[in-house]
């Protein structure tokens, strides 16, 4: 550059700055209030656009060319290419197969994958040592969310005031749908507003192929013991037991096999599944007594060298007017081991069905049981419909299984609600698993013994399979002077709680025991076929000090006996060489000798009813269906007596046999023997 270039620079700029005017303050003042006032003076003066019918020119594509001409900033114009790069990627051929995976693409193009590098060889021919793969979490599922989060809204919802005022059957709902029972539709509802527990369990996704299902922790205990020994007739005459009218074994039977397995034999009692039936035996006439005998002598179905004696009594039924006041304490256990939609869902909905039976002067009270016991609802009249069902839906499951805190306060709810004449009963649904307070069976026995004293049974309900203490139960059930049942289908709640109501809770005889003596002349052997858990000491028969089974209203019982006739075939020990002299009045032939006591309800002497087995009374119906199932009990335990007789001699003995079957019990019995028999064979 040289020095002119830089004169003539200099001036330029000199002409530039004398161009450029100076500022001034009160100029830039002026224009900025002329133009406030023109902003004020337009501001809303402009008349709105009108509303033509016809459409703009040009469409999308006009639209987007104006946008774009309108971009022109560094973010509008990555905003563009990232738009037509995605549309390229998307919508084009060549874009697609960028998109796709490199195995993918040598799948289609028909190459292979790469052969693993091989691995290095170790010294003395030791296997590579792999890197040890990361700890993968596990997914949980879906259906295991879900019940966690209607849990946490069922919180919700019980904590809203709201909600207490329109009722529990929300939180019912909740619950249920939390457990898994209940499908997205919410269940209708009755006329009185109490939305009902949906019955059916919550269905079952098949797993993969390949994929076991999680098992479930078995610790269920069962009372049983081993089958009873054949009995020498010389050594041993009398045979004595306790009724039993209990039912839980049978439907236990029926639980498993329904569910594709055959029963575990300690959970076969043989006089339950027996009992589960009501037989059409002669009723007890007017003033005869509370009951009346029938015995029945057949040959043996599977042994036809031997005879089966049948012993059936058969309950009066009482004018159902007649009945006196009933107090009952629903003791409700509501621990964690209830969370399942065959326990306390089930539970709730059987207990509704029996509420629906009961009568205005009658009385209810809940007491629940988990970490702590607690009234739920105090006594109250059946005929409050409505607050009863109330607590039931209410009731949620969570905690340890304190037993002995809710049988003491069930106990003393009881005693609170008892008056003179009424009839109390306290009912506990559990499915046995006490693991806190009074967990030993003998303690609770003991507790139990000295509270029946009072006038207030106890009769046991059990629900659910996995963890079911069959034990604890019918050592309370037993202890209680009730009934033990198990409820695995509302059908059974139907028969338990509805149909056999009023035998269940109104004893017509208490303490009652059996007694036969057989005769040595005509019997060689015999052997009680049942009830293990039920049998007396010879000199128990007569002390009325002790406790024995009861007889409800309009039941009925039934126990078996095989015989083996003096000088059988089918004898399996040798006779004694040195017997003893034929007692006064065995040359009559007969079998054996019946003999029965029992106490009045509340009586504290018993009465003693006595006749003779003759060896002649005819066998109907009623006792051959009753050998079916005997037969058919034995199978499911492999008791070995039966030889080679089998389901299919059960089958058709029962089918021959059913009689009247009003409610279908037998049919099912048919059926259910049918289905054992085909899982025995696999």
């Amino acid at each position: 550059m040289t020095p002119d270039d830089d004169f003539d620079l200099d001036d330029l700029r000199s002409a530039l700055d004398a161009a450029t005017p100076r500022p001034d303050p009160t100029r830039r003042a002026a224009h900025l209030r002329l133009a406030q006032e023109n902003f004020d003076r337009l501001q809303g003066a402009v008349d709105p656009a009108r509303l033509i019918l016809e459409r703009p020119k040009g469409g999308v594509r006009v639209g987007v060319r104006k946008m774009l001409d309108g971009l022109t900033s560094r973010g509008g114009l990555t905003l563009t290419t990232a738009l037509v790069a995605c549309g390229v990627l998307l919508l084009t051929p060549i874009g697609r197969e960028v998109l796709r995976s490199p195995l993918e693409r040598d799948e289609r193009s028909g190459r292979t994958a790469p052969e693993p590098m091989p691995q290095p060889a170790m010294k003395d021919g030791a296997a590579p040592v792999e890197p040890e793969a990361p700890p993968v979490t596990p997914l949980v599922a879906p259906q295991a969310v879900a019940p966690e989060i209607a849990r946490s809204r069922l919180a919700e919802a019980t904590s809203d005031p709201t909600t207490a005022e329109t009722g529990a059957a929300p939180a019912a709902d909740a619950e249920a749908f939390a457990s898994g029972a209940v499908a997205a539709e919410p269940p209708p509802r009755s006329d009185d507003g109490v939305a009902p527990s949906l019955l059916a369990p919550a269905p079952v996704i098949a797993p993969e192929p390949g994929l076991a299902p999680l098992p479930r922790p078995d610790t269920e205990a069962f009372a049983n013991e081993d089958p009873n020994p054949l009995r020498i007739t010389a050594e041993e005459p009398v045979s004595t037991f306790s009724i039993d009218v209990d039912t839980a074994s049978y439907s236990v039977v029926r639980q498993s096999l329904m569910s594709g397995a055959l029963p575990p034999p300690e959970a076969v009692r043989v006089e339950e599944m027996v009992n589960y039936f009501p037989y059409d035996y002669p009723a007890p006439a007017a003033g005869e007594g509370p009951f009346r005998p029938t015995v029945s002598v057949m040959a043996t179905p599977w042994n036809p060298d031997t005879r089966l004696v049948a012993i059936g009594l058969q309950g009066e039924m009482p004018a159902i007017a007649d009945r006196p006041p009933l107090n009952l304490v629903f003791l409700i256990d509501t621990s964690g081991s209830m969370e399942d939609p065959t326990k306390l869902p089930l539970l709730r909905q059987s207990f509704r069905l029996m509420v629906d039976q009961l009568r205005p002067e009658d009385q209810v009270a809940i007491v629940t049981y988990a970490g702590s016991a607690g009234l739920v609802l105090p006594p109250t009249p059946a005929s409050d419909r409505r607050a009863i069902l109330k607590s039931l839906n209410g009731l949620m499951a969570g905690g340890s299984t304190n037993g002995q805190g809710g049988l003491e306060q069930a106990y003393d709810v009881a005693a609170d609600m008892a008056a003179q004449g009424e009839v109390s009963r306290v009912i506990l649904a559990t499915d046995g698993n006490f693991n806190v307070g009074l967990s030993d069976p003998g303690a609770l026995e003991d507790y139990i013994a000295r509270e029946r004293e009072t006038g207030t049974f106890l009769s046991v309900l059990g629900f659910g399979r996995g963890n079911l203490d069959d034990a604890t139960m019918q050592a309370l059930a037993q202890n209680g002077n009730g009934q033990a049942a198990y409820i695995d289908s509302l059908q059974e709640a139907q028969k338990v709680l509805v149909d056999q109501l009023t035998g269940a809770l109104f004893p017509i005889a208490q303490d009652v025991k059996v007694q036969v003596e057989w005769n040595p002349a005509t019997v060689a052997e015999y052997r009680l076929i049942g009830y293990e858990t039920r049998a007396l000491r010879r000199e128990d028969f007569a002390n009325d000090r002790v406790d024995a089974g009861e007889l409800g209203a309009g039941h009925s019982v039934t126990a078996l006996y095989e015989v083996t006739p003096v000088g059988s075939p089918a004898q399996l020990t040798e006779p004694l060489r040195y017997r003893p002299e034929p007692a006064a009045g065995d040359g009559t032939g007969e079998l054996g000798f019946l003999r029965l006591r029992w106490k009045a309800p509340g009586g504290g002497q018993s009465r003693l009813l006595e006749t003779p087995i003759t060896g002649q009374e005819p066998a109907g119906s009623e006792a051959r269906f009753a050998a079916a199932i005997a037969g058919w009990g034995q199978l499911l335990r492999a008791d070995d007596h039966l030889g080679t007789w089998g389901y299919g001699q059960a089958i058709d003995l029962a089918s021959a046999n059913r009689g009247e079957d009003p409610f279908g019990y037998r049919t099912e019995a048919v059926q259910l023997m049918r289905l054992a028999q085909s899982l025995a064979a696999e």
